[in-house]
């Protein structure tokens, strides 16, 4: 079902259903975009609830000049880009401390699932800058279009194909470092 059609429903009367159906449709992709930020199952959990929550409040509103997906991951990102934050002030301590810790999440997680290759992957997409992060993984594991990601972050497409080739290159390097 698109993102208009969705909305139809809901304007028509049957929100819970239109809410269900977006539930449904987007809590797994939600949930693996959202994880890349926390690399925990636990914090990424409490997160999707409130992407799910905030995103209940704001159908309202949602204007359709937007396309739905887009709407949907800019506030999943914002929701994981405010929990980073708050983690930092909260505990006072450097990114660096935060990203250690974070790899340390990666290599205790039970429900990681992946080989050592995709966990070197991972911590080294922790290594890279918000922006950086945020295009790669849109970009690389989602697949989605410059023109998409640039709706989610709110820059243009060609600073945001040269913030992933940046990445990529950083990425490359760490990888080779290693292996």
């Amino acid at each position: 079902m698109t993102g208009g059609e969705i909305m139809r429903l809901y304007r028509s009367g049957a929100e819970e259903k239109a809410f269900r159906i977006i539930v449904s449709t987007y809590k797994e992709r939600l949930y693996w975009h959202i994880r890349r930020f926390t690399c925990s199952h636990e914090d990424t959990d409490d997160l999707l609830q409130d992407t799910f929550a905030k995103i209940w409040a704001a159908l309202p509103s949602f204007r359709e000049d937007a396309q739905f997906f887009t709407w949907i991951y800019r506030i999943a990102t914002n929701e994981a880009l405010n929990y980073l934050r708050k983690k930092k002030f909260r505990a006072m301590v450097s990114f660096e401390d935060i990203r250690s810790e974070m790899e340390k999440r990666i290599d205790s997680d039970p429900y990681f699932n992946g080989d050592a290759i995709q966990k070197q992957l991972h911590k080294a997409i922790l290594k890279l800058p918000a922006k950086q992060r945020l295009v790669f993984t849109l970009r690389y594991f989602d697949e989605m279009k410059y023109e998409d990601i640039s709706r989610i972050a709110g820059s243009s497409p060609g600073s945001l194909k040269a913030s992933y080739h940046h990445a990529y290159n950083k990425i490359r390097e760490e990888l080779e470092k290693i292996f």
